[in-house]
């Protein structure tokens, strides 16, 4: 806690973001919540198109939504209590189904990246430890165990395309469902990452973003963090985005999109402590309301290939729609986190 605070402290004084005079006033609350109250339906009609059209586990469409609507519950805000819980067992199933799996070392579909997206969600909604979840840090242990990070199993950017997104994730897991009897090679896996994250450079938004996630859950210092957060909010926008990647193709993904805008907000303020009053926060929010649709969603272009037979979930923008449910879930989780106050119901 002494880290977290000290990293806010150095964020609002040694340069990032720093509020002058000539800011504009903070965002209406009354705007913002208006905003996350358009996008819950829509998210929450995406995860229950996935869970009555798949048995298997989503980190775009349930896993993301989750995130997000857990963190809007916790601010006073309505959800569907019944379908979140549907949403938790469906992903606790999945996982069960494959445990086995997970004991020898094999993993699932999607690897570490599935697995530490799905630990992330049953996390998200408080769903205590067991011999499942134990089975799933075992496999994280064994994954990639002689490495110093986890590297990611998949080729579809910028989700599951890094190794950055795919070690926080794996660490996180660990930190929060491994047993005392793993104690030991947890602490060894996360010193090894530490080392990893400090000394490998980001080349991109995602990269960044994860990296510091994962410097934070690794135990680096203040100021490695400051400088990691740094680097991200470096890459604002003028019109307050960020965008997906910094050179190449697609050109799309070198224009602000909401994925690249709400992963960076949520990291700068989660693990940088970067307040959401900041100058820089707010311009982002911004950004956030211009882009946001009349429907409640953010429409985010896809850069990734299709590996599995297409189907509706019910979220709009047909064969961008996975990219757009986790572009629109990280956009309300950032809103909701500028929520100051419990709006009434």
């Amino acid at each position: 806690m002494l880290r977290f605070t000290l990293v806010s402290v150095c964020l609002g004084f040694c340069g990032i973001g720093l509020v002058t005079a000539d800011e504009p006033a903070p965002i209406e609350q009354a705007k913002i919540r208006a905003a996350i109250e358009k996008s819950i339906p829509q998210l929450l009609a995406g995860a229950v198109g996935h869970r009555e059209n798949r048995t298997c586990f989503a980190c775009h469409s349930m896993g993301l939504p989750v995130l997000a609507l857990t963190a809007a519950k916790a601010k006073g805000f309505a959800i569907d209590e019944e379908e979140l819980k549907k949403q938790l067992a469906h992903t606790a199933k999945f996982l069960a189904g494959n445990k086995e799996n997970f004991l020898k070392g094999q993993g699932t579909g999607g690897q570490a990246d599935s697995a530490g997206y799905a630990l992330w969600t049953l996390a998200a909604g408080d769903c205590s430890p067991d011999e499942t979840t134990a089975a799933v840090a075992e496999y994280l242990l064994l994954r990639h165990k002689d490495r110093d990070h986890w590297g990611s199993s998949g080729k579809r950017p910028p989700t599951e395309d890094t190794a950055f997104s795919t070690t926080y994730m794996a660490l996180y897991g660990l930190e929060r469902f491994g047993t005392e009897a793993q104690a030991e090679r947890i602490a060894k896996r996360r010193d090894d990452t530490r080392a990893w994250l400090l000394k490998t450079p980001a080349r991109e938004t995602e990269e960044r973003v994860f990296r510091l996630w994962g410097l934070e859950a690794a135990g680096a210092t203040a100021a490695e963090i400051e400088s990691a957060a740094k680097e991200l909010l470096a890459r604002q926008r003028v019109d307050g985005g960020w965008a997906q990647l910094d050179s190449g193709e697609p050109a799309t993904a070198l224009e602000s999109d909401a994925y690249a805008t709400a992963t960076s907000l949520v990291a700068l303020h989660e693990a940088g402590g970067l307040k959401t009053t900041d100058a820089a926060y707010q311009r982002g929010l911004a950004y956030l309301l211009k882009t946001q649709q009349p429907d409640g969603t953010w429409h985010v272009v896809t850069r990734s290939k299709p590996i599995q037979p297409y189907f509706e979930t019910g979220f709009p923008y047909g064969k961008d729609q996975f990219i757009s449910t986790a572009g629109s879930a990280w956009a309300t989780w950032a809103l909701v986190l500028a929520c100051d106050t419990n709006p009434k119901h």
